[in-house]
């Protein structure tokens, strides 16, 4: 079964969502036939990361809320977190551009090691406040995940997988994704938003069941018609 998700490295309810898939195909029987692919999305392609302007000071700014709402607003999503083990640090966030961010994670896809960036981005970012826009910062942590620092500096210096990760971009908009994280199985189900392990549970057993069905054939003769056929007992009319 292939699991294709479209997430952002800023976005807070994406590494929620993966962490709720992750725990349940921990209970999945058929786990080991799971084939997990993460895709690019931007929620913000012109955002970039302003010196000396904290989290909420930028996402006030851009949203025209005021901080305090900001600060409310993100706590709610922390605790949300919490409860599955993920500890954010909006305090010290820092606001990134996250394209260059994607086009490392294709590189490591390629390199089979896209799970591994896809966390270790995401636990970067909301955990340890790194500023992932920063190409020094990206290859440490692509590094830290096993791959080639100079492959990663080469992909860096010019446009290399941008043309792949505006693919993703583009074929999330032509299969009408709204916002992500964005699930879909085996090209054919969708489910949006981090929805809760027991639904993704329900869904998993929902394609394998209707993926592994035997089929069944339906018999076409006319009712009350002539038939001839052969067994090995021989040949017969009915």
């Amino acid at each position: 079964m292939k699991i294709e998700v479209w997430s952002d490295f800023v976005c807070p309810f994406c590494y929620i969502g993966k962490r709720r898939l992750e725990n349940a195909l921990k209970e999945f029987p058929h786990n080991e036939a799971i084939t997990l692919e993460y895709k690019s999305y931007q929620l913000d392609p012109t955002a970039e990361y302003v010196e000396g302007e904290n989290f909420y000071e930028t996402f006030s700014n851009k949203k025209g809320m005021p901080i305090d709402q900001v600060k409310a607003m993100n706590e709610q999503v922390g605790q949300q977190a919490a409860e599955i083990g993920l500890t954010y640090n909006f305090d010290e966030m820092k606001h990134a551009n996250t394209f260059d961010a994607h086009r490392v994670a294709k590189y490591a896809t390629e390199q089979g090691k896209g799970n591994e960036i896809t966390e270790r981005f995401l636990y970067a970012y909301f955990t340890e406040s790194k500023l992932i826009s920063d190409p020094t910062t990206l290859i440490e942590l692509a590094d830290e995940t096993g791959l080639n620092p100079e492959e990663v500096k080469q992909v860096l210096s010019g446009d290399k997988y941008s043309d792949q990760v505006r693919a993703d971009i583009d074929t999330a908009r032509q299969i009408g994704v709204q916002g992500v994280p964005f699930f879909v199985f085996n090209e054919k189900y969708a489910v949006s938003g981090a929805q809760p392990p027991e639904v993704f549970s329900e869904v998993l057993e929902k394609v394998w069941e209707e993926e592994n069905e035997k089929p069944v054939l339906q018999s076409l003769d006319p009712e009350k018609s002539k038939t001839t056929y052969c067994t090995d007992e021989g040949c017969e009319t009915k």
